[in-house]
């Protein structure tokens, strides 16, 4: 069985989105800068039907975890935006439309139940109403000897960190400060953490533990 990862851009001051997140602002005041190391690289660009990009280590580090990612674990605000029943939400289908750049089946923890959806190439969303781990469960279902990759948002990762379901955190530090927004770390138990990878380069730091 593969890992499970919580993988997520994170300013300096510990937010993983801005303030005043909205349908039109997802990533709240300032949250896309989160995420600008990631745009520009070959490895992202190419799922998301995009050519060119940066190479390097940051690259090289991206590839590596999209080749060993065999399933996702998501919250429905990262999934859609929305809140409530699936046909009250303007963005029902997602933000990433008919092709994906996942191409891995993706479990999306919602409150309300839906029929899976089937997109192009090899993405698929299952909506689990019974939480995170029975989410982790049935990802790890069926990634086999792959990853589990816990995308985000906030709340899912932390349910996960609590419930001892997260093999490897990784932390992309931007150097930003965001000043507000959703932080990842919020009140809880005390955890100790292993580090076991600094990697350094000109637009953020690559942090990942182990949890112990």
């Amino acid at each position: 069985m593969g890992q499970v990862r919580v993988e997520l851009s994170i300013s300096l001051d510990g937010f993983v989105a801005g303030a005043d997140r909205s349908l039109e602002q997802p990533l709240g005041a300032g949250g896309e800068q989160l995420h600008e190391w990631v745009v520009r690289l070959a490895s992202w660009r190419a799922p998301h039907g995009l050519e060119g990009g940066e190479t390097g280590p940051d690259d090289d580090l991206f590839a590596e975890s999209l080749a060993s990612t065999r399933a996702v674990v998501m919250g429905r605000n990262m999934f859609s935006g929305g809140a409530g029943p699936w046909e009250e939400d303007p963005r029902a289908d997602g933000w990433w439309g008919d092709d994906p750049p996942f191409h891995a089946p993706v479990f999306v923890v919602t409150h309300h139940e839906r029929e899976r959806v089937e997109k192009a190439g090899g993405t698929s969303y299952t909506f689990v109403t019974d939480g995170v781990e029975a989410a982790v469960d049935r990802a790890q279902e069926v990634a086999g000897d792959g990853d589990v990759l816990i995308a985000g948002g906030a709340d899912v990762a932390r349910q996960a960190l609590a419930a001892n379901r997260v093999d490897l955190l990784q932390l992309h530090l931007v150097p930003l400060l965001l000043g507000g927004g959703t932080r990842l770390f919020a009140d809880g138990e005390p955890r100790a953490l292993e580090q076991a990878q600094v990697v350094p380069s000109r637009d953020v730091t690559h942090l990942t533990y182990r949890s112990r």
